[in-house]
């Protein structure tokens, strides 16, 4: 199961969800949930990068986390809301299973296996959350943006994919100026390769040492909550090195 939620639960609860669920295609842009709409699905996804932005008065928003195959869209549902607080959008293509959030609740209620999961699942995302806060207010573009992209590229399936700089910008809550800067000098390092429109990640080692250690703090407490890891590139010992890296500071 490429979904690490739906993979983490039992063989018997998995059969009792698959009925209701519907793969559907995420194309670039999607909007998936608007700030006070309804909640109507649940999105399990199988590919390609959701985005959570939180918006501010007169403001286009600034991201705060973001969601792949490791995660699901629609925890507000799952904690009782009736209503998105963040609007959410696909930012890489993809595709997701997607479920009717009356049906979604019934499963909730019903499966004690599923619930755990999403419990742990809601822990990870909040300290995705939390940790990208912090990271937009303390550490440079150039780490931030290091640290976005290695969160996106343990997300997408092979080294590379659609990226704009007017659109990292937004993501990244920096003007498009500095970022070009930065996307520049990466590429200039041999980091990563930038042309019409698509990011390829070419030294991802390398480009792990130049994030921030809020990378290593979110994917850790993903890999200890969710083992077997489905991080694709982490080996046991990477991330053992990540973790006392995150632990010693930089």
């Amino acid at each position: 199961m490429r979904n690490r939620i739906l993979g983490g639960l039992q063989p018997s609860v998995r059969k009792l969800l698959t009925p209701s669920l519907e793969v559907v295609r995420l194309h670039i842009k999607d909007v998936l949930y608007e700030v006070h709409a309804p909640l109507k699905y649940v999105y399990f996804m199988l590919s390609g990068v959701a985005s959570l932005i939180a918006n501010a008065e007169g403001d286009d928003g600034i991201e705060v986390a973001t969601v792949g195959k490791e995660g699901m869209v629609g925890l507000p549902a799952f904690l009782g809301a009736e209503t998105a607080a963040m609007r959410v959008f696909v930012q890489v293509p993809g595709e997701a299973l997607r479920m009717p959030v009356e049906t979604f609740r019934k499963q909730c209620a019903r499966n004690q296996d599923l619930t755990n999961v999403l419990l742990r699942y809601t822990q990870a995302l909040m300290t995705q959350i939390a940790q990208s806060s912090a990271c937009n207010r303390l550490h440079p573009i150039e780490q931030r943006c290091a640290r976005w992209l290695l969160m996106t590229h343990d997300r997408v399936e092979g080294d590379g994919f659609p990226m704009t700089q007017e659109f990292l910008s937004k993501m990244l809550g920096a003007r498009r100026g500095a970022v070009n800067v930065t996307a520049n000098a990466l590429q200039r390092a041999g980091l990563i390769h930038y042309t019409r429109g698509v990011i390829t990640i070419v030294d991802r080692d390398r480009l792990e040492s130049a994030a921030c250690e809020c990378y290593g703090i979110v994917a850790a407490e993903y890999e200890r909550l969710f083992r077997p890891s489905s991080i694709r590139r982490r080996s046991t010992k990477r991330m053992s090195e990540l973790t006392k890296k995150t632990k010693r500071g930089r």
